[in-house]
């Protein structure tokens, strides 16, 4: 099912080659993670072995073990200069001491700077960074050395800009395809997106001694959807949320060992995840993991019962965790200073463990981080992740017989047709405006320059009048056309269409030319009812900046597709496990559509237990 090239095979659904055996042969054939090329870990272990250390700042003694070390800090600090370590502004601007007006004592000294930026994709809120494919695309490489790869190159670019915090990888379990942003995550394997997320993490956390950079696994724990996200409970029993929606992060903490994990927005049967016992319960007692807990951007609700539950820093400013806030609950007795002392040793020990003690941030932080290697890692990415789904009669790869190709479609080129480009698909975009692809490669650019070395000439229309483009395509050999969506953080699809028309132009087009591609740079499943009149069918998903040479590359032969899907394609909704109102998108005092200016918590019933994707 690896490559699906007919009708038959595509009627219903199109399947991931998700199977137990070939999953495990799959990962299995990749370079271990754990051993990659570069500074081993012995040999960055023996580097960092020394007693020199600032006077004062016994916690600086990098012969003593990371837990031994937060040991010696934490005693040395006062309550107040502890529940710093709860905050993530405070705890990582040791020299500042407030912030949005909640007053701090300073820190004790030799403690780190530690910039976060988010990051799955590519280090958002750096310039001059790679712009790597979507996690998609590196989900169905089924490639845990290109995930290492991938996680390597973030943090070389993360720490020469000046951060070294990433909140990725991200984990979703893909229960519905209109989720927003399941094109961030690995799809709905548990078992691959465990290995995956891990392989990443290990790359961020490991695969730079001398710039360490810590790895935050998000978002924990049934984060399925963006519509509501904060205002929604997943109600789902045990042993569907054990099986289904913990077992990928229980993979990826065992394999990975992130630094933090970041709870979600959403409530889990009636309690927010920040708040919710199943941080300590599931996430921490039953894999021994000692990594800390950090919110998402406001999504803490309380102070005591958020400590109580397992959550031991708040993202961004001190709100619930403010030094008042936490005082007045330890004088009614609400919480302990052993559950402070648990908290801020996780933080501190997790800080210690990456490096970040021991390698100061740049001074002046790099504008141009981007390599050549870097580029090379996104471009593999894009070419090992994009999946062949139908190649009939050998359309693909073109032959000498193509003299002319007739490139067709707005997301093709570099120039904004209607505000849509090639930069357009680049990457997930989020709360709406597209990512910046400066550096993007177009498909239309590299594709005409490896037709002109096989003999054969371009044209290309934009795909803006179907009638026009089905007229370019008719002159031409072979006709490939871009079909597209837009999609992201901070909003659900609510359809599987192509975006601008698309799907009216593939059909055009493969009514003028029966010899017509059509790629997909999409974010998710598209229900494809132009299937049975192309002859070829390529998932780029978002490409990245480097994509359209990997597309060029597979279209002409010089690489062969390997691409797998991660994901279960419906021919429509109604093929989904998830196709009724209580299930997606749940239910508002009983109506799926939230009534104006009514913020009660949407019910969204996960009855469909452990039936999703491929497994239902």
């Amino acid at each position: 099912m690896t490559h699906l090239r007919t009708r038959r095979r595509l009627r219903a659904w199109i399947a991931p080659a998700a199977a137990a055996g070939l999953l495990i042969a799959a990962l299995g054939s990749s370079p271990a993670f754990a051993q990659p090329p570069g500074p081993t870990a012995t040999k960055a272990a023996t580097v960092a072995k020394t007693t020199k250390f600032p006077p004062g700042c016994p916690w600086m003694d990098t012969s003593k073990s990371p837990q031994k070390r937060a040991q010696l800090l934490l005693q040395a600090s006062t309550l107040d200069q502890k529940l710093r370590w709860l905050d993530e502004q405070a705890a990582n601007n040791p020299t500042q001491t407030s912030f949005n007006g909640v007053t701090y004592p300073a820190q004790v000294a030799c403690t780190p700077k530690v910039v976060y930026s988010d990051g799955p994709d590519y280090v958002r809120g750096a310039s001059g960074v790679t712009i790597f494919p979507a996690q998609l695309a590196l989900a169905s490489s089924w490639d845990t050395g290109l995930a290492y790869a991938k996680g390597r190159a973030q943090a070389d670019e993360a720490f020469r800009s000046g951060l070294n915090g990433l909140l990725s990888p991200q984990i979703l379990s893909g229960r519905t395809p209109l989720d927003g942003r399941i094109t961030d995550s690995f799809g709905e394997d548990s078992l691959l997106s465990g290995d995956l997320a891990a392989a990443q993490t290990t790359g961020i956390q490991k695969g730079n001694p001398t710039e360490p950079v810590m790895s935050v696994l998000k978002h924990y724990i049934a984060n399925e959807q963006e519509l509501d996200r904060q205002t929604s409970s997943s109600n789902i029993d045990g042993r569907t949320l054990r099986e289904v929606y913990d077992l990928a992060f229980q993979v990826a903490v065992d394999k990975g060992d992130p630094a933090g994990v970041m709870c979600s927005y959403n409530q889990v049967n009636g309690v927010y995840a920040c708040e919710n016992p199943i941080l300590t319960n599931l996430l921490k007692d039953e894999t021994g993991w000692a990594g800390y807990v950090v919110s998402d951007f406001g999504s803490v609700h309380s102070t005591a019962p958020s400590l109580n539950a397992g959550l031991d820093q708040e993202l961004n400013r001190p709100i619930y965790y403010t030094p008042a806030n936490i005082r007045a609950a330890l004088d009614n007795g609400s919480v302990s200073i052993a559950q402070i002392d648990a908290a801020a040793t996780r933080v501190v020990t997790a800080y210690l463990k990456t490096g970040l003690f021991d390698h100061a941030l740049p001074t002046t932080p790099s504008t141009s981080a981007s390599t050549d290697a870097n580029k090379r890692v996104a471009e593999q990415i894009a070419e090992k992740g994009s999946v062949l789904l139908k190649n009939a009669d050998g359309i693909l790869p073109l032959t000498k017989k193509a003299k002319t190709v007739a490139v067709i479609g707005a997301t093709a080129s570099k120039t904004a047709t209607n505000g849509v480009s090639a930069a357009t698909v680049c990457a997930i975009h989020n709360f709406g405006p597209a990512t910046a692809c400066p550096n993007v490669v177009a498909p239309l650019d590299a594709i005409t320059a490896r037709a002109a070395k096989a003999g054969a000439t371009v044209t290309f229309d934009n795909g803006s009048d179907p009638a026009a483009a089905a007229a370019t395509a008719a002159k031409a050999d072979v006709a490939i056309v871009f079909g597209y969506t837009v999609q992201g953080e901070g909003a659900d699809r609510t359809s599987l269409s192509l975006d601008g028309n698309g799907d009216a132009l593939v059909s055009a087009v493969a009514a003028a030319n029966p010899n017509t591609v059509a790629v997909l740079e999409t974010g998710s499943a598209t229900d494809m009812p132009w299937l049975a009149s192309v002859k070829g069918v390529i998932q780029a998903w978002y490409p990245g900046e480097q994509g359209g040479t990997a597309l060029a590359r597979l279209i002409y032969g010089d690489a062969d597709f390997s691409g797998k899907l991660p994901m279960t394609f419906p021919k429509s909704l109604a093929d989904t496990p998830t196709n009724t109102p209580t299930q997606y998108p749940g239910l508002v005092n009983g109506s799926p559509t939230r009534p104006a200016g009514d913020k009660s918590i949407r019910q969204v019933a996960y009855s469909e237990g452990l039936a999703i994707g491929y497994k239902w």
